[in-house]
């Protein structure tokens, strides 16, 4: 899924008001980072993961993360990256993107 200049500007606005729910620690992208990670976008669409081991490394981790998980991301701040999935059932998608 790609994103626009437009789409990516207003998740990162509604991104700002969520707290980070995923932890990168001393090990890394682990198998249960990328499943815990992979359940919290199937709850809330759009997340935070705060990266608290191998901060230098969240250039190359968050993409893999990503990828792992089916998801966009959207942008990294400082030790913060933010990730979107939408819900497979339109119906239930909390988030609309403008075109």
């Amino acid at each position: 899924m790609e994103l626009t200049k437009t789409q990516r500007r207003a998740l990162a606005r509604k991104a700002m008001s969520v707290k980070p729910t995923v932890m990168i620690g001393k090990e890394g992208l682990s198998e249960g980072v990328s499943k815990q990670t992979d359940s919290e976008l199937e709850a809330h669409e759009l997340i935070k993961v705060r990266f608290v081991g191998h901060k230098e490394s969240i250039q190359e981790i968050a993409p893999k993360l990503a990828s792992n998980t089916a998801s966009v991301l959207v942008n990294t701040i400082g030790h913060v990256a933010v990730f979107y999935r939408p819900r497979e059932d339109e119906d239930k998608r909390e988030i609309k993107l403008p075109n």
